[in-house]
């Protein structure tokens, strides 16, 4: 260990699951130099070895090559695996039994922005562990050493595990990338795959010229379910801005949920595990939840984080897990990561040995009334108290709470859900009912617990 430069990051940029920042303002390639040499250190330097991956954004070659330096000067080896998607940064660390893995990804955010996922052999690294990093910068404390750096490409390999694993018939599939980072592994991909594929926004462009590429948005899915109906597909996949992410339409053009998509993965997963133990987290319906226990597996209702998700799969041995964010998790078959392109590939097989109609599966599912996600603003110093109040005047009340994460309410007529943001200074809520009466009823009850805590309620709950 030496002592080096003290470095300081932005405050806003070392957040729970990641970090990650706007290029040139709170986000800079000195940053990304200063975590490679303080993760470099936590993992214990010389000797060490390190995937690094990144993704399609116009700044991430710099920043990737400050990475690059800050690992080789803690003494890391480093594995270079060039342009893609989150998921073949994840694929490689497994493959190549590294020590860590590294990502320079903006994900799903706009293109000015930008930032780093790190991951280690036993699991994500988020929480503590990134503010670990902080604190190593911050006193300069630093591993040194003379490490290198190796061109390894995974790309060819990762694309073949994908489709190699795929056990359904032919499909005729439309995919939307949305010009992100998973954009020629999907080209490459459906030339490997049976039946008939339409590829659109497929040329990786940081821009996102085309639309935001964020599948949980209805409105970025607009020119999919265009391809869906001219071309007579009967499905549609996109996926978000480094791939980790899925969402899908049905022929009809009708979106399928994350929530929906978990649903229809279990009935295949239990067909080889009966039983399993399904995660979702906090936010997914209550249909999902019903259905994943209908087919046989036991549900379990987790904290909303990829990272919690994860951590909390290899725990109890889950072989597939899901966020209504779009992140699904299989460790059946599988690496216990959230790979868009792969639950894609496994809700097509679903699909296949379904009756070959996601329509058909979507209309069979139960329905609900709900509002989307809500967030909104509160201070980072009040979102934690503002829920332990909400949570202390349910208890006065007597009332049914799940407080995994946040405080989650059911009633008759459904469910709402306050939580705080883990990554920003702000509240998230979510309604469902089973009708749309109970539906007005529930939004009052959860803006009248808001009112009475001294908040503002969102226009829109």
């Amino acid at each position: 260990m030496t002592q080096a430069p003290p470095h300081a990051f932005h405050p806003s940029i070392l957040r729970e699951y990641d970090i990650r920042g706007v290029v040139g303002d709170t986000l800079h390639a000195a940053d990304a130099e200063a975590v490679g040499r303080a993760f470099g250190t936590v993992l214990g330097g010389t000797g060490k070895t390190v995937a690094v991956g990144y993704d399609g954004r116009a700044s991430s070659p710099e920043l990737t090559a400050a990475m690059t330096r800050g690992l080789a000067s803690a003494g890391c080896t480093v594995k270079a695996i060039g342009l893609g998607p989150t998921p073949m940064l994840y694929y490689a660390a497994h493959v190549l039994g590294t020590d860590g893995g590294v990502m320079i990804t903006g994900s799903h955010n706009p293109p000015e922005y930008n930032g780093i996922k790190m991951v280690r052999a036993d699991g994500p690294v988020y929480g503590d562990q990134i503010a670990e990093i902080g604190r190593i910068a911050a006193a300069g404390a630093f591993a040194s050493g003379a490490g290198r750096v190796e061109d390894v490409p995974v790309f060819d390999d990762y694309v073949a595990r994908l489709a190699g694993d795929y056990r359904g018939g032919a499909l005729k599939v439309a995919w939307d990338p949305g010009n992100g980072a998973a954009g020629d592994a999907v080209t490459a991909l459906v030339a490997r795959l049976p039946g008939t594929h339409v590829v659109i926004n497929g040329e990786i462009d940081g821009r996102f010229p085309n639309h935001h590429p964020d599948p949980t948005v209805e409105a970025n899915l607009a020119q999919l379910k265009q391809a869906v109906g001219d071309h007579g597909c009967d499905l549609g996949l996109a996926f978000d801005g480094d791939g980790d992410r899925v969402g899908a339409v049905d022929a009809r053009g009708r979106v399928v949920w994350a929530d929906e998509i978990l649903a229809i993965l279990t009935r295949e997963v239990v067909r080889e595990i009966p039983d399993a133990t399904v995660i979702a987290d906090v936010k997914t319906s209550q249909i999902a939840f019903d259905e994943i226990a209908k087919a046989g597996a036991r549900p379990m209702m987790w904290k909303t984080g990829h990272s919690l998700i994860k951590a909390k799969m290899a725990e109890i041995g889950s072989p597939l897990s899901g966020e209504m964010s779009g992140h699904i998790f299989f460790k059946h078959r599988f690496y216990g990561v959230d790979d868009g392109l792969y639950a894609g590939l496994r809700l097509m097989e679903a699909v296949s040995n379904q009756g070959g109609d996601l329509a058909a599966l979507k209309d069979a599912l139960p329905t609900a009334h709900n509002t989307p996600e809500v967030r909104f603003d509160c201070p980072e110093d009040r979102k934690v108290s503002a829920v332990a109040d909400i949570a202390r005047r349910l208890a006065d009340q007597g009332a049914q709470v799940v407080d995994i994460d946040g405080v989650r309410v059911t009633t008759p007529d459904g469910w709402w859900l306050v939580r705080a943001s883990n990554t920003q200074p702000a509240l998230t809520a979510r309604v469902e009912a089973w009708t749309p009466e109970g539906l007005d009823r529930l939004r009052a009850e959860a803006r009248d617990h808001l009112s009475a805590i001294g908040l503002t309620p969102p226009a829109d709950l």
